[in-house]
């Protein structure tokens, strides 16, 4: 009943704040200006942890700081669907005045297909514990592809991607927005818009890295402890919601520098494979350190991760530049 009644809390928190978000801090098609999505991140932001907060008042420490490191985890993640969005929209042209829409939509359509995803997770890992040994195994695998990978080798081309096939072989489909319409009706046929195919792609491709998350999340989360299972539960659900519903904002805020964090995918990498790595080894880690600090390590670890990669990106940038600047000069020297 007690956690019937978060869950309820949580529920009326995140429809005033679409509410508020949509009506007060959002218009449609409108531009979203750096200011404006700079506002819309702290809202979100401020709003998952302030739900950190009342997690902690509510249910105790574990489960709060459990929370914050998967909404950790979930917000990094984001920084990679970004940058698959940014290329899905130029890739179909989406005008900017319709990027609030497409997003929005899009975002709400991911988080009832994670709703799903995690229900049916949840329900197999608590069935046959031995799947979180899988997941831990793919985490892993994953964590060393993305730590190797190059940007050439994982090259996103949208209108190449399984998804946009599909749809171009079961759907009607024209080659524009429909000026901002996702449906229109030619020569008395329904058809889907260009803009109906990008709401569909970033459902789809969230769900593609919701693979990768939400494993990732249930390695964070004691979902093993008897009686803990409802709190497991609310936490996965709700640390993937609140991540999810800032994805845009953080689109419009990191759109234009989304290329500068170069390593945080090393940095997001490192952490997948120690979740993985703990999710193999949790029968002898248990016998050695309790579930109150293994959750104290696996924050540390990843606020450590995360703002090394992301600092590493930021210095290793700013050095470039400078030699940049300096080599331009020395060449403006020597043909004077």
């Amino acid at each position: 009943m007690h956690t019937q009644l978060i869950y309820i809390v949580f529920s009326i928190v995140i429809l005033l704040s679409l509410i508020f978000d949509l009506g007060l801090m959002s218009k449609k098609d409108q531009k979203v200006t750096i200011k404006q999505a700079l506002y819309q991140t702290f809202f979100w932001v401020g709003l998952a942890l302030a739900f950190c907060v009342f997690l902690w008042i509510e249910e105790g420490q574990k489960p709060a700081l459990e929370y914050l490191s998967a909404y950790l985890m979930e917000w990094s993640l984001s920084i990679d669907n970004i940058f698959v969005f940014i290329l899905i929209f130029s890739a179909f042209s989406v005008k900017e005045k319709n990027y609030g829409r497409v997003l929005l939509i899009g975002i709400l359509m991911a988080i009832v297909f994670r709703i799903i995803f995690i229900t049916v997770g949840v329900a197999l890992v608590e069935k046959f514990h031995w799947l979180l040994y899988v997941f831990g195994v793919f985490l892993v695998y994953t964590g060393y592809k993305m730590f190797i990978a190059n940007d050439e080798d994982d090259e996103f081309d949208p209108q190449q991607s399984k998804v946009y096939k599909f749809m171009k072989k079961i759907l009607p489909l024209v080659p524009h927005d429909g000026n901002g319409k996702f449906t229109i009706i030619e020569n008395g046929k329904k058809m889907y818009t260009t803009l109906f195919v990008v709401v569909m792609m970033l459902a789809a491709i969230d769900l593609v890295f919701a693979l990768d998350s939400i494993p990732a999340v249930m390695g964070i989360v004691d979902t093993k402890t008897p009686g803990y299972e409802h709190t497991a539960r609310l936490v996965i659900y709700t640390s993937n919601i609140f991540a999810v519903l800032g994805l845009r904002s953080l689109f419009f805020l990191l759109r234009g520098a989304v290329n500068k964090f170069e390593y945080l995918p090393q940095g997001i990498a490192v952490v997948l494979i120690f979740i993985g790595i703990k999710m193999l080894g949790e029968h002898w880690i248990n016998q050695w350190i309790d579930k109150n600090t293994q959750v104290f390590i696996s924050l540390g670890f990843i606020l450590i991760c995360l703002t090394a990669s992301v600092m590493y990106s930021i210095f290793i940038d700013k050095t470039t530049t400078e030699k940049s600047v300096v080599e331009i000069a020395t060449d403006d020297d020597q043909a004077h």
